[in-house]
């Protein structure tokens, strides 16, 4: 399998359908949750919803730069994002949240593999590959926050 297939599954197993690494998925920790659960804080820790919203921030942000070959997106901003305050402020979040994983994934799958190698947007930021990997970790740690917290809601509720 070419790298650029095992990067667009490795990015899917961790978004949308896969259970190899974590035993679960992002679609599975969030379809069904319902908003409230989402919102809600614990003490001073990121709700499930700013975690999920941070990562989709960098995924629709990259997704958007290897399109248009600018990278608009800043850590600074990565938590910032107004409250959902509705069953369907979240149901909206997560319909956009998987269109762009799916985006995110058909780049990856379509990318020259010879991209991978290049320089994404500055050298400081590193290859293509290293971002996408990065991607991917940076996804798996997030999600291992959402479960701890998702449990965490399950039994105190």
């Amino acid at each position: 399998m070419e790298l650029r297939h095992e990067l667009a599954r490795r990015f899917k197993e961790v978004i949308l359908n896969g259970t190899f690494i974590a035993n679960t998925n992002y679609r599975d920790q969030l379809e069904g949750l319902d908003w409230k659960t989402a919102t809600k804080q614990f003490d001073n820790l990121n709700s499930i919803a700013i975690l999920a919203q941070h990562i989709h921030y960098y995924i629709k942000g990259v997704k958007d730069a290897f399109r248009e070959g600018t990278l608009t997106i800043r850590d600074k901003y990565s938590f910032d994002f107004p409250a959902i305050i509705s069953s369907d402020e979240w149901e909206v979040f997560l319909t956009n949240f998987w269109k762009d994983a799916i985006e995110f994934a058909q780049m990856l799958e379509q990318m020259p593999k010879e991209k991978l190698q290049e320089i994404f947007i500055d050298e400081k930021y590193g290859t293509y590959l290293l971002n996408i990997e990065s991607m991917i970790e940076h996804c798996y740690y997030h999600l291992g926050q959402i479960v701890l917290l998702k449990k965490y809601f399950v039994v105190n509720a």
